[in-house]
């Protein structure tokens, strides 16, 4: 099955981002796909290579990017939404990239499901 996963809430403020990451990890390892992650709202900020978690805490932009790299991910970041909070791409994380709305509704439209992650 393939899974689209559509990510509204940032790392370090809701546990969506978390949960999200860890179901995409427990689906691939079920042998399921996840072709693509798209970031809207304050989940634009998981792409944001200039955050700095303690040391003791997980880095979900770090691991989001190691996961597209390893399993071919596609990690969309909507670009109105990443403008209205200072995201460009000179401070994108590793294997995200921006776009626009469009890519969600791809998304939709050749997934077999989407699940959406926070408000």
């Amino acid at each position: 099955m393939k899974f689209g996963l559509l990510i509204n809430e940032g790392p370090f403020t809701h546990q969506a981002s978390d949960s999200a990451y860890q179901f995409a990890k427990a689906a691939i390892e079920k042998g399921h796909s996840v072709p693509r992650v798209f970031f809207y709202f304050d989940g634009v900020n998981n792409a944001n290579k200039l955050s700095e978690p303690q040391s003791d805490d997980r880095n979900l932009v770090k691991l989001w990017g190691e996961l597209a790299t390893e399993h071919g991910i596609d990690l969309v970041v909507c670009v109105a939404a990443a403008l209205r909070r200072g995201i460009k791409d000179e401070i994108l994380a590793e294997g995200f990239r921006i776009s626009g709305l469009g890519q969600l509704v791809e998304l939709g439209m050749a997934m077999d499901r989407t699940l959406t992650f926070g408000d």
